[in-house]
């Protein structure tokens, strides 16, 4: 058994950024980070657009971006949170300034803003195209730096401990060694990210698996409007599954026109926002297009943008069109929607606690009010940086809370059982994420979500049998989290049955 004071589950933005404040202001207690896979793999390296924040209050305000935020999540957001998150955004961008974070600057030595759907002005704040990478770097730096934080990456939390609603530690994987570590700690930060791989067709990393909700799911915290998906309108075209290449909203916040195979700028036919319209009605939009035309995607045209301009601005999205033989000054881009961020999840209150004791969680994985039905651009990275810090001050000012149970915690017990047939997950998860796609995708219906309810229900108690017949595996593990987020998004999609002039909110 090992113990520790914090246990921090995930290694992206809102993990680091919790890891970094508490282990400096209590130098004497220990701070582990598991990962599944090696420290900077996270949703938050592959975040292109940036963070919006309000800098410039003179063409900006606060009350213009709470107003876009709740506008975009269609009336169900919670206005106190969404208030509390804008609110704070200045002092959590200069923080990251301080640790050593460089973002884009104008020729008048500015921040450089950028414009993205939904936003009625410039507030975006980047690094180029790989906000998220240079992101993650500053605050891994700072991770590196501090003595009491131990980072254990190919560890992949398995199960929470509880006892009487209270969180005493947790089951963890190594995948080098197979060995279940237990640990006993103080507190858990589930900062697991989101669940993009439950559709095949995702911007996401393949770690995204839904993991810790699943988990919180199984230790009976509240999970609630996981019914609520954004797809990005433009992921880069591809017939095949796996991580879609993010062309990122940005680029449309530059000028770019989404087409028809026929030229047909589509947009306008469906929102007066046009190509800016928020990221759930194009994504529709494009869906309703494609069913139309029978067409495999749509175009996105950069042809009259200035190319030099477009280099300086987006960098890797030039260089990976032009390495599959793009070139964007005279090819329209292919585009179609890929699942791309989970909008609801664990819920936590303006502290980031859960309905189970000492469990928090931060990030993608939880749902804290701020997005509603559907994210509003660049809102994830500000979310994650102002719970991971509501977390610490919390924390911080209740550090004399501990659990008292540590007799309670068990350590896992093993078995010497075969090993899994690797053919039995691979086959079953390509099998989940056509489910997924085509029963509970952009567009949904009741019959289809009934008809995804009964091949889960039989999933899941397949799962449990396979899990108690074999050793425990890595795969294994994910396929049944993987399961237990597409029973919830389906259960929750059926109880909510909105349906909006014609589209289901997603």
């Amino acid at each position: 058994m090992i113990q520790t004071n914090y246990l921090i589950i995930g290694s992206g933005v809102a993990g680091l950024t919790f890891a970094v404040k508490i282990a400096e202001q209590f130098p004497d207690k220990k701070v582990t980070i598991v990962t599944k896979a090696n420290e900077n793999e996270s949703n938050t390296k592959y975040a292109q657009g940036g963070i919006a924040i309000v800098t410039d209050t003179v063409g900006d305000s606060y009350q213009k971006h709470i107003e876009d935020t709740l506008i975009c999540g269609d009336g169900l957001c919670d206005e106190s949170v969404v208030e509390m998150v804008i609110t704070e955004g200045p002092k959590r961008l200069k923080e990251l300034i301080e640790w050593g974070a460089k973002f884009d600057q104008n020729t008048e030595g500015t921040l450089d803003l950028g414009k993205e759907g939904g936003h009625s002005e410039n507030r975006v704040v980047h690094h180029k195209d790989q906000t998220g990478q240079e992101i993650q770097r500053a605050i891994l730096n700072q991770v590196h730096q501090k003595e009491n934080i131990t980072v254990l990456d190919y560890h992949l939390a398995i199960d929470i401990i509880t006892e009487n609603n209270r969180c005493l530690g947790a089951y963890v994987l190594d995948q080098k060694t197979k060995e279940v570590i237990t640990f006993q700690s103080d507190f858990i930060i589930l900062a697991t990210g989101g669940i993009g791989h439950l559709y095949g067709h995702t911007t996401n990393p393949k770690i995204a698996t839904g993991d810790g909700i699943a988990m919180a799911f199984r230790a009976n915290a509240v999970i609630r409007e996981m019914e609520f998906i954004q797809f990005h309108p433009t992921a880069l075209y591809d017939s095949s599954s796996g991580t879609s290449f993010l062309i990122s909203e940005a680029v449309r916040g530059f000028g770019a026109y989404l087409r028809t195979k026929d030229g047909h700028r589509f947009m306008p036919d469906y929102d007066s926002r046009g190509d800016l319209a928020s990221r759930d009605i194009v994504s529709q939009s494009i869906d309703l297009e494609l069913k139309k035309t029978g067409a495999p995607c749509v175009y996105l045209d950069c042809t009259h943008l200035d190319l030099d301009g477009f280099k300086k601005h987006f960098p890797m999205i030039y260089e990976h069109c032009k390495s599959i033989g793009i070139d964007i000054a005279k090819d329209w881009i292919p585009v179609v929607p890929a699942q791309h961020y989970l909008c609801g999840g664990i819920v936590v209150d303006k502290n980031g606690k859960t309905s189970v004791e000492n469990l928090f969680a931060c990030g993608e994985c939880s749902r804290t009010g701020l997005h509603g039905a559907n994210r509003l651009a660049s809102n994830s990275l500000l979310e994650a940086l102002v719970y991971s810090d509501k977390i610490y001050q919390y924390l911080a000012e209740n550090s004399a809370i501990e659990n008292q149970a540590i007799h309670s915690v068990f350590g896992w017990k093993s078995a010497i059982n075969p090993e899994i047939n690797i053919d039995y997950v691979t086959e079953t998860k390509a099998q989940l994420q056509l489910l997924m796609r085509q029963n509970a995708g952009i567009v949904r219906n009741d019959a289809d979500l009934i008809k995804a309810g009964k091949k889960l229900s039989f999933w899941k108690k397949e799962i449990e049998q396979q899990i108690k017949k074999h050793n425990v595996n890595a795969a294994l593990y994910e396929l049944r989290n993987m399961i237990a987020i597409g029973d919830l998004i389906v259960q929750q999609s059926i109880n909510r049955n909105e349906n909006r002039g014609g589209f289901v909110k997603i």
